[in-house]
């Protein structure tokens, strides 16, 4: 579904991505884990089109991602859950969920928004509730939502799990789960959480200074000896 192939991002003059090379199979969940810095966010950023690669290839569904505005992104069945939420803080959950359907069918509103409130039965209850008082939990579940209120066929989430308590980060990651499972919604994950992450994965790949250094199905990489040692806490 998803190909990268060379990618090289700068900021500047600083190298961020350095030949990055992934693909994301339909029907997957594939996890990039790795260390602050990098360079993780970045890359779910140059899927959007935001920073722009200087050079390499970005296909969804043998399609070239690179120049294409957002807006058509969408309608070509991407979603972006980034970083720290990013939810509209004055707007209402409803109101967020609406800006989530911009770029989709008006007659399938209705639906979506039901399956949204299946999915977080939280945020049904607090419909009428400004975004920006929500907790960090519901604010979460607020930013996938609101991707999801698009009907993508790629979501990509960047740091979920985030700042939040280990029993609403379960909640999160049981939830991506059943995005693909039942939805049948295809996932790109970006997590620091890499126990979580690789083991909800079909695939993974371990991003070190903008250089992938591994890659394999999640469950081997769980119990790779190197991955433990370097992101799991000795195996803890």
């Amino acid at each position: 579904m998803l190909s990268l192939r060379g990618i090289h991002t700068y900021y500047g003059a600083v190298h961020a991505l350095k030949g990055v090379d992934l693909e994301v199979a339909e029907g997957e969940i594939v996890a990039l884990i790795g260390a602050n810095g990098a360079g993780k966010s970045t890359l779910l950023m140059t899927i959007c089109g935001n920073p722009k690669p200087r050079r390499g290839s970005i296909e969804l569904r043998g399609q070239n991602l690179i120049g294409v505005p957002t807006h058509n992104l969408v309608r070509q069945g991407l979603a972006h859950a980034p970083e720290g939420r990013r939810i509209f803080p004055r707007m209402t959950v409803l109101e967020n969920l609406r800006m989530g359907a911009v770029a989709s069918d008006p007659a399938h509103f209705d639906d979506d928004l039901e399956r949204a409130f299946t999915l977080f039965p939280r945020l049904k209850e607090r419909r009428d509730q400004r975004g920006g008082t929500l907790s960090g939990g519901e604010q979460q579940m607020l930013a996938i939502a609101r991707a999801l209120m698009s009907r993508p066929r790629l979501l990509l989430l960047d740091e979920p799990s985030l700042g939040l308590a280990p029993l609403v980060v379960r909640q999160i990651f049981e939830i991506i789960k059943e995005i693909n499972q039942r939805d049948g919604v295809t996932v790109l994950l970006v997590e620091q959480n890499a126990f979580h992450a690789l083991k909800l994965a079909h695939r993974g790949y371990v991003l070190v200074n903008g250089t992938i250094t591994m890659s394999g199905k999640g469950a081997d990489l769980l119990n790779d000896e190197q991955i433990r040692a370097a992101y799991l806490e000795g195996g803890h």
